[in-house]
């Protein structure tokens, strides 16, 4: 068993005021050590020991203790309660046996979400569900009880929302795979992934390693919960919003039948959550392969796979988890991905926001600083070179900016080296703030030492010390 399940939260609340939790063994909430022999059984025994009596375990004082450690943690918006996340602890020590009796009783009854659209990378929206912090403290109870199940049971080439897997394993696989020669890409995007999962199909699978049917009845009135918008309750027939602890792992969960079959059939695919990529060696077996799992997904999952986005073709022309593959098994980062950088630079650096400099660049590092992480193993010297020059003009154009006026401009430039007269040559200049920002005057005043100097994090050396 692994040592996640048996993590304590900073604060053990006593949930019951009766004694013993409905594990049994002493106080409540004092998370007392489980036998040598509990511990020795794996994820998987224990699922087998244990087919019926699962919601016992979710609700043992350590788990929910454990489920208000990581819901506090994650923050996040109140649901359409109302409550947020610092009032939990509060709730849970008056209505904690009461949750636990409705729990165990299988009358539990979760709230609607909150529905609440954000947009997509690419253009669109994307539907977020948030339950009540109260229903995420089930789900993240629930969620941490069926993972050790049902996640060992899943594919090696799965790697979204999984312990211990990252983008980037499934970076290096799908780097592999094309080092050998496999160098088309069946990319299947499916559309509205999270709108449209089948509840009876993804019950279905449930079951199969759930016998609780407490569990499942409680599971399902998740998936079927309303959403609120605009002061309205939608009736939901299909999908798992996005927003829930439990999604994750169910849309792994009904997408595993996914990896069985490719896996079945002997291919090489990597799949991200939704994200999924198979490598082949001729666009000809590449079209078959495309045609075929758009009917199985179609007919046996019941998902609706993206005509447009989906496609077969040279692993260089399409992108995977914002990277794209090269030949030889090399990253790069997409187009597309240094155009979003672009676009967040440039709300960042917008010249009416209000803000200091230093609060830019503050901002600005804050996010290069995860974005050259992500992008470590990729090659973009060139890209990453000409970017810092972009950002550099950038700042420069908002630091003239802020001067506003001809003498306070002068100054400016005076005092970081540049001659008296060249200063008021641009100070007194009636061209826009961008081509100000791409003279000589401007260089040498706001020199790269002096980006340096105010900290301004570059993209090309953060890049260059991470793979040294």
């Amino acid at each position: 068993m692994s040592k996640e399940r048996h993590q304590r939260g900073p604060r053990q609340l006593d949930l019951f005021a009766a004694g013993s939790g409905p594990g049994g063994g002493g106080e409540a909430g004092s998370g007392s050590a489980p036998s040598e022999e509990r511990q020795l059984l794996t994820a998987m025994e224990r699922g087998r020991a244990l087919p019926g009596a699962l919601m016992e375990e979710v609700c043992q004082d350590e788990n929910l203790n454990r489920a208000l450690a990581r819901v506090r943690s994650n923050k996040g918006a109140p649901g359409v309660d109302g409550m947020k996340v610092e009032e939990l602890e509060g709730w849970m020590i008056a209505h904690g046996r009461g949750l636990v009796e409705s729990l165990l009783s299988g009358a539990y009854q979760p709230g609607p979400v909150r529905g609440v659209e954000i947009p997509k990378p690419g253009g669109g929206q994307r539907q977020l569900g948030i339950p009540t912090v109260v229903d995420r403290l089930v789900q993240q109870a629930i969620l941490q009880v069926l993972e050790p199940i049902l996640d060992p049971t899943f594919s090696e080439s799965s790697f979204g929302f999984r312990l211990g897997r990252s983008a980037h394993q499934a970076l290096e696989q799908a780097r592999r795979y094309v080092g050998e020669e496999r160098h088309i890409v069946v990319d299947i995007d499916l559309e509205k992934f999270f709108d449209r999962v089948n509840h009876d199909i993804l019950i279905s699978r449930l079951s199969r390693h759930v016998s609780d049917k407490r569990l499942l009845r409680i599971i399902g009135r998740f998936l079927r919960a309303g959403m609120m918008q605009e002061g309205v309750c939608i009736p939901r027939r299909e999908g798992t919003p996005q927003g829930g602890p439990l999604s994750p792992l169910l849309a792994n969960l009904l997408l595993d039948d996914l990896d069985q079959e490719l896996e079945r059939r002997g291919h090489c695919f990597c799949r991200y959550a939704d994200d999924c990529n198979i490598y082949v060696r001729s666009q000809k077996s590449g079209e078959r392969l495309m045609a075929s799992l758009t009917r199985f997904l179609e007919k046996r999952l019941k998902l609706r796979v993206n005509r447009e986005k989906s496609a077969v073709g040279p692993v260089w022309e399409r992108k995977f988890l914002g990277h794209r593959l090269l030949a030889g098994g090399r990253l790069g980062i997409a187009p597309k991905s240094l155009d979003r950088l672009k676009d967040r630079v440039r709300r960042i650096t917008r010249r009416n926001r209000g803000v200091s400099l230093e609060r830019m660049v503050k901002d600005l590092n804050s996010f290069f600083l995860g974005w050259v992480a992500y992008y470590r193993h990729a090659e973009g010297k060139s890209h990453l070179q000409r970017l810092d020059e972009w950002v550099r003009r950038k700042l420069r154009c908002v630091r003239l900016k802020q001067c506003k006026r001809a003498k306070p401009i002068r100054d400016f430039l005076v005092s970081n080296g540049v001659e008296e007269s060249w200063a008021w040559r641009l100070a007194a200049s009636g061209k826009g703030w961008w081509r100000l920002s791409n003279t000589p005057q401007s260089s040498k005043a706001m020199s790269n030492d002096w980006f340096e100097v105010i900290g301004l994090v570059s993209l090309f050396v953060r890049h260059q010390e991470l793979n040294r």
